[in-house]
């Protein structure tokens, strides 16, 4: 059956009133639906005034919808805007089909989301973080400088860090056993730096703490340090860091990762490192590198013109 073109607005005022009193939405995610669609609108308007025709609903079709996805992505809008806006306009015409208005659409995907690249800090501004004596040289002081230590020259996860026990740390042969997702256990070693460290930590806590326990990292009362005490320590020792957007133990995870790529670390060892199950994980840092070489190469003069 033929339709007779009509206005897309009428179409869309339908929707949003079905949306209001049959499904009783919320005035917040009607106003959403409503702006996301009346963006539709106005570039069906634009290409009806550019093309000298009208528009109606059953003149729509992926190639019109892809167009529009186009524009907005001209305008700079992040994919997940586009994929809202998509959304929209898709449960828009499935109104419209079950309705009887059209008949049927071939649906798009929307664009991909870029994935955000891991936050890191600056090997200059970490080595600033751990030579300047703002720990103190009491029990905490001593231990929290470890914490920043090991996680930045191991790459642990948090989790894995709180669950070291004596006996997972191998001073002689300088390896810490970790457990880390799903009971996979791993090999990290470390060097004599941080050998000198653990040594001194593991003297102090001997001398201080009272209650013992298999935990390797404890608070004062003996007890296990938790996930939420190692977070405020990275977090408030990375707040010296103004240029820093997040601050937590998983930003030293993956300053671990970038300097060893940075030094020349194949991408494999540092898979085995982290233990990522896939290669695909651990590859999300050679975007970082290469994020980090484009600065580089855009201060060269040249580059500037």
């Amino acid at each position: 059956m033929h339709l007779n073109e009509c206005s897309v607005e009428k179409y869309v005022n339908m929707f949003i009133e079905y949306l209001l009193y049959e499904r009783n939405y919320s005035v917040h995610t009607l106003d959403a639906y409503m702006n996301d669609l009346l963006q539709f609108t106005s570039f069906i308007r634009e290409k009806e005034i550019s093309e000298g025709e009208s528009f109606g609903v059953e003149r729509i079709d992926p190639d019109i919808v892809r167009l529009w996805m186009m524009d907005l992505m001209k305008q700079s809008l992040s994919s997940a805007s586009v994929n809202r806006k998509l959304s929209a306009l898709q449960s828009f015409f499935r109104y419209l089909i079950r309705q009887g208005i059209i008949a049927n659409f071939a649906f798009l995907s929307g664009p991909k989301k870029a994935k955000s690249l891991p936050y890191f800090v600056k090997e200059k501004e970490m080595e600033k973080i751990l030579d300047e004596e703002n720990f103190g040289d009491d029990f905490n002081g001593i231990r929290n400088k470890l914490i920043i230590e090991m996680l930045y020259e191991t790459g642990l996860r948090c989790s894995e860090l709180v669950g070291i026990k004596d006996v997972d740390v191998d001073i002689d042969a300088m390896l810490l056993k970790v457990t880390g997702k799903r009971n996979k256990q791993r090999l990290i070693p470390f060097a004599d730096r941080l050998k000198e460290m653990i040594v001194y930590y593991i003297n102090v806590r001997a001398r201080e703490i009272v209650v013992k326990s298999p935990s390797f990292f404890v608070r004062k009362d003996g007890r296990s340090v938790s996930p939420a005490i190692v977070y405020y320590i990275v977090k408030k020792n990375l707040s010296n860091i103004p240029t820093l957007s997040k601050r937590s133990p998983h930003v030293l995870r993956h300053t671990f990762a970038t300097s060893m790529l940075n030094d020349g670390a194949a991408l494999s060892a540092i898979r085995n490192l982290l233990g990522h199950s896939s290669l695909a994980s651990t590859s999300i840092y050679t975007h970082v590198t290469f994020e980090e070489l484009k600065k580089v190469y855009n201060a060269h003069p040249r580059a500037k013109k």
